[in-house]
């Protein structure tokens, strides 16, 4: 997910495409395997929920006479005959993404909790912003229940000012407040500014929540953060992630800021799934 002019908040709902790193990055025969079964099941989710064009085609398309009419009649086969209706194929299972890391600091929950959800956000993105304040809530009952974990990653699809962003954020996570940092940034559901997103605001907001920011610069400006902070992006990318909000609840794939009641039922479900083994 090269530089680009300043974008309006409004601009920033429509969605785009990532300026991705000219690092390569090695990614693990697993994930490619899910990769390409989320690309298939997102393909065949966007067709089954639009209008197909062959559909639409074939709606208008008529015969040119009666014989013709006649002929497709007589050779049409019986109903017995007619072969049976695709299956619609199984949603890939993501567990495999799920890092159940104890020392994972943008995660939050019991590492063994029997559902996760993973998050694939960005702070320019104002669904993310929306979603963090109207379901995330909702979400954090499972997690104090011990019922969920949440694993964040950060996407980055707005390029630089998202990037710069997810690095204070690990940096403040690193000092164990990534929870405090985040809600700053999407505070009362609304984004920053790329300008407040700049390396000296995200330092000044560091001090305001009480971080010593000697060593957050430092950790903002690491190595080790920017390849953390990659790595996650860069795995978004491998399965197909293009667009924020992305989510995957106990291996099953859900992509936009949805009702808080469709996410309800996701992790109900979820959690049903697990129980049964």
């Amino acid at each position: 997910m090269t530089e680009k002019p300043q974008a309006t908040p409004a601009e920033k709902k429509a969605t785009a495409k990532p300026a991705l790193n000219a690092r390569s990055l090695w990614v693990p025969i697993t994930v490619i395997v899910v990769a390409a079964a989320v690309v298939i099941w997102l393909l065949w989710d966007g067709e089954s929920n639009g209008d197909s064009p062959a559909a639409e085609d074939a709606a208008v398309t008529q015969p040119e006479d009666e014989d013709q009419v006649d002929t497709q009649e007589d050779n049409s086969p019986a109903e017995d005959d007619a072969p049976e209706e695709a299956a619609e194929p199984e949603q890939p299972d993501l567990t495999e993404l799920e890092r159940h890391d104890p020392e994972d600091p943008l995660a939050i929950g019991e590492a063994d909790a029997p559902v996760t959800m993973i998050v694939f956000s960005d702070y320019q993105c104002p669904y993310c912003a929306s979603w963090s304040e109207d379901t995330l809530p909702s979400m954090m009952e499972y997690v104090e229940a011990g019922d969920m974990r949440i694993e964040w990653r950060d996407l980055n699809v707005f390029g630089p000012a998202s990037t710069q962003a997810a690095r204070a954020v690990y940096a403040a996570a690193l000092q164990g407040e990534f929870w405090d940092y985040h809600h700053h940034l999407f505070a009362n559901g609304e984004i920053l500014s790329e300008d407040q997103l700049s390396p000296e605001s995200m330092t000044d907001l560091a001090a305001e929540i009480g971080l010593d920011t000697e060593q957050f610069a430092q950790d903002m400006n690491s190595e080790e953060v920017e390849e953390q902070v990659d790595d996650n992006a860069e795995l978004g990318y491998s399965i197909g992630a293009y667009s924020t909000p992305t989510f995957i609840i106990g291996g099953a794939p859900m992509v936009g800021a949805q009702p808080t009641e469709v996410f309800i039922q996701a992790v109900d479900d979820a959690l049903e799934r697990a129980e049964e083994g």
